[in-house]
C-alpha cells in the first residue's frame, strides 16, 4: 500500500498500516520511534500510535539512512542531526529516480509486447 496522492489522504495512519505501506515491521517502528525523535506518532489514552503524514516521511529517511545507505542506527542520527536538509535532499531524489525507473521498466515491457512494424497485431 503506498500513499496515494491522488486522493485526499488520511489525516492519521495505524501501525499496521504504515508497517505495510513502507514493508518494515512493526517492532522495526517502535524501536525507531525510541531512537528518533523526528518519528514521534501521537497516541491515544491505550497507547494506540497514530501516525501523520509527516511521520510517514521522517520513517522513510531513516529507512533509507539505515536501509540503502547502510548507516548505523547513531549515523543516521548523526546525518538527520547534523545536515536534514542534505538528507531530505537526497531522499527525494533517489525517490524520483526510483520512479523514473519504474516508469522506463514499464514503457519498455509495453514496448516489447507491441509486434514489429508492418506486422499484424
Amino acid at each position: 500500500m503506498a500513499l496515494n496522492t491522488n486522493k485526499v489522504l488520511k489525516k492519521y495512519y495505524s501501525i499496521k498500516e504504515v508497517s505495510e505501506m513502507l514493508e518494515i515491521p512493526e517492532s522495526t517502528l517502535r524501536y525507531w520511534e525510541k531512537e528518533f525523535k523526528e518519528i514521534s506518532p501521537k497516541k491515544n489514552a491505550k497507547g494506540i500510535r497514530h501516525y501523520t503524514v509527516d511521520d510517514i516521511e521522517q520513517i522513510k529517511k531513516v529507512n533509507f539512512l539505515v536501509k540503502e545507505k547502510s548507516l548505523t542506527i547513531k549515523g543516521a542520527k548523526t546525518r538527520m542531526k547534523d545536515n536534514p536538509q542534505k538528507t531530505t535532499d537526497t531522499h527525494d531524489v533517489v525517490e524520483r529516480l526510483k520512479k523514473i525507473r519504474e516508469e522506463l521498466v514499464a514503457i519498455l515491457g509495453e514496448l516489447d509486447a507491441t509486434p514489429p512494424c508492418g506486422q499484424p497485431l
